[in-house]
């Protein structure tokens, strides 16, 4: 038996000296479970690059609350790979399959270097009721600051937005500086989705940037955060740029801070022949909610052609007061678009917006309970009540948190967890 016991005893002591063999027991050992971990996690310090990519791999996989801390240390890792497959681990914990779609997803390693490509889209947003760890939060933010590679600050830039991580505001804003123009981006999109307003003067020095992405992309986002000290470059950039996509997006940041001193712009934008200079007009006479503009804004209405500007006329209208639900008025027109694989986005949006306001609300609530309700307008509309909803949304996402169809009931009841969330 001692002979068998120093037989296994050096095998094993061989196998620590072996890197595929450590790898290998990483592996076994991932099959544990979350009970593993601590056994795991020795692994991430191990000098063989090879051996720590499968410690954080196993970890990220495991995914429950004990890999939270392992993978805080593993962001540490001077390697840009690691610092990924630990980023998308962690933000995986919190919006469970993330991994599997992440950057890290796309790893392709060539020698030293390694290949990976950023998905399109950049939507994914925790829901209200969610809260991450603040450590969590903070360790993204290093990596955004300073990972290993570009690579990995962007990758780091967009957990942050998709966690809400207002912690690393600071962190983002340094990232802003990295001249790179793809963590530049995801930085900017994570300001959008933490939606903090004392982060936009940070974005004002990127409002002429030579990249155009990234110029569209910091002016939508002093927008969205209505930095109203960078009205007048705004103003500069719609009136000297020669790109008709940089104009489009200046005008739109520009109506999403109404001033009565910019109504004769949007007004004089309002026939502009390019749709989404007219998009943007009727925006902005939306929220400057003068009636005097209402005429206007029907006969424009009731001539145009474009979906588009016809979904923004409609929220122009709705916000001027029309509030009635027939066939044809403009309220019916929005959420009659939530059906609209192009334009629900859009009128989601401007449905969200208009809900602020308890009369549009109430105006809005029939719509869920008509016969004639498809799913894509019900789940809509509770989407739309999680975020602007109020007490009075309550029992209406209650009823339809009980509706026959799963999709429907699933997005209500999630809407009132994120509406109870909100409400005080």
């Amino acid at each position: 038996m001692l002979a068998s016991w120093l037989l296994a005893a050096g095998f094993f002591l061989h196998a620590q000296d072996d890197p595929k063999q450590r790898a290998k027991i990483v592996r076994e050992l991932s099959k544990g479970g979350s009970d593993s971990i601590p056994k795991i996690e020795p692994y991430l310090s191990d000098p063989v690059l090879d051996v720590r990519l499968e410690a954080v791999k196993a970890i990220a996989y495991i995914g429950t609350q004990r890999s939270l801390d392992p993978l805080i240390k593993a962001t540490n890792d001077n390697d840009a790979e690691i610092q990924i497959r630990a980023t998308d681990g962690l933000v995986n914990f919190y919006l469970p399959g993330y991994a599997s779609s992440g950057l890290g997803a796309s790893f392709r390693r060539i020698g030293t270097s390694i290949k990976s490509k950023f998905t399109d889209t950049n939507d994914q947003v925790m829901d209200a009721f969610i809260q991450v760890r603040p450590e969590v939060v903070r360790a993204l933010g290093r990596v955004a600051r300073g990972g290993a590679t570009m690579e990995s600050r962007a990758n780091a830039a967009r957990a942050v937005g998709i966690l809400r991580g207002r912690e690393a505001i600071p962190d983002l804003a340094e990232a802003l500086r990295s001249k790179d123009s793809q963590v530049i981006y995801e930085s900017l999109i994570a300001f959008q989705k933490i939606r903090d307003p004392s982060a936009g003067p940070r974005v004002a020095f990127l409002l002429r940037d030579l990249d155009e992405k990234v110029q569209i992309t910091a002016i939508e986002t002093t927008g969205l955060l209505a930095n109203r000290g960078a009205l007048n470059d705004l103003r500069d950039v719609l009136d000297h740029s020669k790109k008709m996509s940089v104009k489009r997006a200046a005008l739109t940041a520009m109506a999403q801070m109404p001033d009565p001193q910019l109504h004769g712009v949007y007004i004089a934008r309002l026939a502009d022949k390019d749709e989404g200079m007219r998009e943007g007009a009727a925006e902005g006479i939306a929220r400057l909610k003068n009636p005097d503009d209402r005429p206007k804004i029907e006969s424009a209405f009731s001539l145009e052609k474009k979906t588009g500007p016809r979904v923004s006329l409609a929220f122009a209208m709705v916000s001027l007061g029309k509030r009635d639900m027939g066939a044809l008025d403009p309220l019916r027109y929005l959420v009659d678009n939530l059906n609209s694989a192009a334009y629900r986005g859009v009128s989601r949006a401007y449905l969200t917006e208009l809900a602020r306001d308890p009369e549009n609300r109430k105006a809005l609530y029939p719509a869920f309970t008509e016969s004639t309700a498809t799913k894509e307008e019900k789940t809509g509309l509770a989407q739309v009540l999680s975020v602007s909803g109020g007490q009075d949304s309550i029992a209406p996402l209650e009823t339809l948190s009980k509706d026959s169809t799963p999709e429907v009931s699933q997005e209500a009841t999630r809407a009132l967890r994120n509406l109870r969330a909100r409400l005080p």
